[in-house]
């Protein structure tokens, strides 16, 4: 097994329709950007609420990746 060193980004994903968008909406974005991402780690979970509704998820998440050699 080879040796690996990894990093973490912190990242907050937003989505008026649920956590999972949040989160999906996250990786996705940071998918453009970023190479060898292996795993995410759900940090924090808040809402917006209007008019006694959630209106707005926001999800803070850690994305683990491989730093290149």
């Amino acid at each position: 097994m080879s040796s690996h060193v990894y990093k973490m980004l912190e990242l907050t994903g937003s989505s008026p329709t649920s956590i999972d968008d949040a989160i999906k909406g996250a990786v996705e974005k940071a998918s453009k950007t970023m190479r060898n991402m292996q795993w995410f780690q759900v940090c924090d979970t808040r809402g917006h609420i209007v008019d006694g509704k959630v209106a707005h998820w926001q999800v803070t998440i850690k994305i683990g990746f491989t730093l290149e050699e």
